[in-house]
């Protein structure tokens, strides 16, 4: 009886398991069929454009769909790649979207496209909590070429922006046969050659030819060609050619304003040679490599080396060493000291404006000007000031013989300028008024009349001092100092506004000699 309950047992199992495996495989086919049910069109013999998407996973699509998705722009997901496709040309697309959930379907009309053609269609709808969304093309309903229709119209759409760019480009650009026809170019290259008529309609077939490029130049290096116009106008362009296996496609570039840049700049350059040629200032002008580019004339005469060596381009140390060979630099001490020194003057002149006196062993004295330019060039302007320094030390001397014989006299002598500055005194000047050699050049006029006064008993002369300083009127008057010493002021005008004062000692009972300070005023009266 155990036996037969036991076989009853297993038999209800074995029926339970087959069951429920039945199930499941009859599960799974009904929901693979409903998922094909799904992209099912409602034209079978047509493959549509379908995609289904469970939010924005990609479940399933058609081949076209998945081709078209290829051809789409990259992005994260399946989503953003077909958005990418569907926005530009459904601008309700995102705002008709949220609206599916609660009508089910919608169907959009997509923008006309900018070159003509029909506009795409859209159609969405939900199956399954899903959304199927279908793309149909006008163009290609009914020949069951849809797919291929789509993937043609996103590339023709490409095509067309790749036109509408090279007919705006100023650029001429045509594509020549191995024959050398021309057997296309853009909008810029026909205007230019009048290809097209009045209109802009009509086309003349063949091209019209503008440039002639040999076999030899038709090469990937940039080269200048020039056009003449009807009018007789010169036109130039620079023309770049690639070869391919289907002919050459070439470029041509307006360039009238670079040529005429390029005459303004050679115009430029030899109005500057020719007045480098007359300076007679020698320039020398360092590249950023230090390496001579540009020296005039003068250059050669006053360094004495030959034109043969700096038309070498010599480098910046190069043409030093020689001008220490040839003795036309200071000598230095040694060797390792005048280095230092030319590395110093090279790297002063490059941070800015730099200058240097150079004592020549001959007795000549040159002036060494150093100024950076653009680009780190370096321009170095030698000039023979040697007949200046003589002149100023000739100056220098006769100033110091005119102060020596101004000391070498008792009278006190103080001459002003005309701003009232105190310019010129004598030894006999500072030792009465108590001025040292360090305060006496920074005096003024006021300055002085207060000390005078202050030094001496009250006296109407200091009022005639101002009196004939602003009136340009002379004045003298007899003067006591406060230890008694008696004076006989005298107050000059000289030309140029200045006004020269003198003081000399007076002596009880004795005529006083008549003093330098009579004799110029006398001399300067004259």
């Amino acid at each position: 009886m155990q036996d037969v309950v036991f076989q009853i047992a297993i038999v209800a199992l074995s029926s339970l398991v087959t069951a429920v495996i039945a199930l499941y495989v009859i599960s799974r086919i009904v929901g693979r069929q409903q998922r094909k049910a799904a992209l099912v069109p409602a034209h079978p013999e047509l493959e549509q454009t379908v995609f289904l998407f469970d939010g924005d996973e990609l479940v399933d699509a058609t081949g076209p769909a998945r081709c078209l998705l290829e051809a789409s722009p990259l992005a994260s997901s399946d989503w953003g790649r077909l958005q990418a496709f569907l926005l530009p040309r459904f601008d309700t697309l995102t705002a008709r979207l949220k609206d599916l959930p609660a009508e089910g379907r919608i169907e959009l009309r997509g923008i006309p496209p900018q070159y003509g053609g029909p506009a795409l269609r859209l159609i969405a709808e939900t199956v399954n909590n899903m959304m199927r969304l279908t793309i149909i093309d006008p163009e290609a309903e009914g020949r069951g070429v849809l797919v291929d229709g789509l993937s043609q119209r996103a590339l023709e759409d490409e095509l067309d922006h790749l036109r509408h760019a090279l007919d705006l480009a100023p650029t001429l650009v045509w594509q020549e046969d191995p024959e050398r026809n021309i057997t296309w170019a853009n909008r810029a290259y026909l205007t230019q050659s009048g290809a097209l008529d009045e209109a802009d309609q009509g086309l003349l077939w063949p091209l019209p030819r503008l440039f002639d490029l040999d076999a030899s130049s038709r090469r990937h290096a940039a080269r200048r060609v020039m056009l003449t116009d009807q009018a007789g106008l010169e036109h130039w362009f620079e023309v770049q050619s690639f070869a391919g296996e289907d002919g050459h496609l070439h470029f041509a570039q307006h360039a009238d304003s670079t040529v005429r840049a390029e005459k303004a700049l050679r115009d430029f350059v030899q109005t500057l040679t020719k007045t480098f040629a007359d300076l007679p200032i020698g320039l020398a002008i360092f590249d950023r490599n230090r390496h001579l580019r540009l020296f005039n004339p003068a250059l050669i005469d006053l360094t004495t080396l030959g034109a043969d060596f700096l038309s070498g381009r010599p480098s910046l140390y190069a043409l030093l060493d020689r001008l220490r060979e040839v003795r036309m630099m200071p000598e230095p001490k040694d060797y390792r000291s005048w280095r230092e020194q030319m590395t110093e003057l090279e790297t002063q002149a490059a941070k800015g404006f730099h200058e240097e006196t150079w004592s020549l062993p001959n007795g000549q004295t040159y002036r060494v000007t150093g100024r950076p330019h653009p680009d780190g060039a370096i321009a170095f302007l030698f000039e023979n000031i040697t007949s200046e320094v003589s002149l100023t030390r000739q100056f220098r001397a006769e100033l110091e013989t005119s102060q020596a014989v101004l000391d070498n006299i008792s009278e006190a002598v103080a001459v002003f300028g005309a701003a009232g500055d105190l310019t010129l005194t004598n030894a006999a000047h500072q030792t009465l008024w108590g001025y040292s050699q360090d305060n006496v050049q920074r005096i003024t006029m006021t300055d002085a009349l207060r000390r005078w006064s202050e030094r001496c008993e009250r006296s109407a002369i200091w009022s005639q001092a101002r009196v004939c300083f602003s009136r340009r009127e002379p004045a003298q008057g007899e003067i006591r100092m406060n230890d008694g010493r008696r004076l006989m002021g005298r107050f000059t005008p000289m030309s140029g506004g200045g006004l020269m004062i003198s003081f000399t000692p007076l002596v009880a009972d004795v005529q006083p000699a008549r003093t330098i300070t009579g004799h110029l005023a006398a001399t300067g009266s004259d």
